[in-house]
């Protein structure tokens, strides 16, 4: 179905942009993605948007024209609306010219395949959605099977943790779950559990990493607590050769990701 929007009280538009709060996205089950990039990326995994919304006098571009040509085809709506529309729905002052509500996926560790890729990450009490995007980019980047998320995170499906994504959050699976839950799932299998950690640690070069290995990364102030560092089957030690005394949560995730990967394919 095609329509089209020229009105900012129109019930559509307020539901549109109710979907940048948590508590609304939550009971909606829904999210927003902005992009023609981040879309295609979704469409080429399998995930199309129940509704496109487009921006009146747009470039042409045949990535767009076959987006629009399966949302229609899924039985999925297609609106154009002006760009003042569209700013006030996503919230920036200069949208991109395409945006999609995307159905919320299943987020439960009983969707996650162990054995599906030989590295994943974990993020505890991760609070920046930033971070958490770079992580997904970062999964996808060394191939891993995606993120779990631990504990109170930051909403993955929040517009600026699935911007800073750029598309990685429609490939990397994606889990949430309590740290209660997520040891006994861990014991429950194959998988070890690394940390960077100062706790009878080994330097991370050369590390006994073995898959499916999960790398962990806590709270970008207070880190991991200590009683998830001890429960990890490796600790690793990375060198600060400056004045800092760690690093960024993310940029941790993504040397060990990188360290792990050669082991492993070495």
């Amino acid at each position: 179905m095609r329509r089209n929007i020229t009105g900012f009280s129109n019930p559509t538009v307020k539901f549109l942009r109710s979907l940048r709060e948590k508590k609304l996205r939550r009971r909606e089950g829904c999210f927003l993605a902005e992009g023609l990039r981040l879309l295609t990326d979704a469409r080429e995994s399998g995930r199309l948007p129940e509704t496109l919304v487009m921006a009146e006098g747009r470039e042409a571009h045949p990535l767009l024209d076959t987006l629009e040509q399966a949302v229609l085809d899924a039985g999925g709506e297609v609106i154009e609306t002006s760009e003042d529309i569209l700013a006030k729905i996503t919230g920036k002052e200069n949208p991109q010219a395409v945006c999609g509500v995307f159905r919320e996926f299943d987020t439960s560790l009983a969707g996650v395949d162990r054995h599906a890729a030989p590295i994943w990450l974990v993020a505890q009490a991760m609070r920046d959605p930033g971070n958490l995007g770079t992580m997904l980019r970062t999964a996808d980047a060394v191939g891993a099977g995606g993120l779990i998320l631990l504990d109170d995170c930051v909403d993955p499906f929040s517009v600026e943790a699935v911007r800073a994504s750029m598309g990685a959050i429609f490939t990397q699976k994606l889990a949430v779950a309590r740290w209660e839950e997520f040891l006994p799932w861990l014991s429950g299998g194959d998988g070890q559990l690394v940390a960077a950690s100062l706790r009878e640690a080994v330097p991370y070069r050369g590390a006994p990493y073995a898959a499916p290995c999960f790398i962990m990364v806590g709270n970008e102030s207070r880190g991991l607590p200590e009683e998830y560092e001890l429960a990890c089957d490796l600790r690793v030690t990375m060198p600060m050769k400056g004045r800092a005394d760690s690093l960024n949560a993310a940029v941790a995730a993504a040397v060990l990701a990188y360290e792990v990967l050669a082991t492993l394919e070495g």
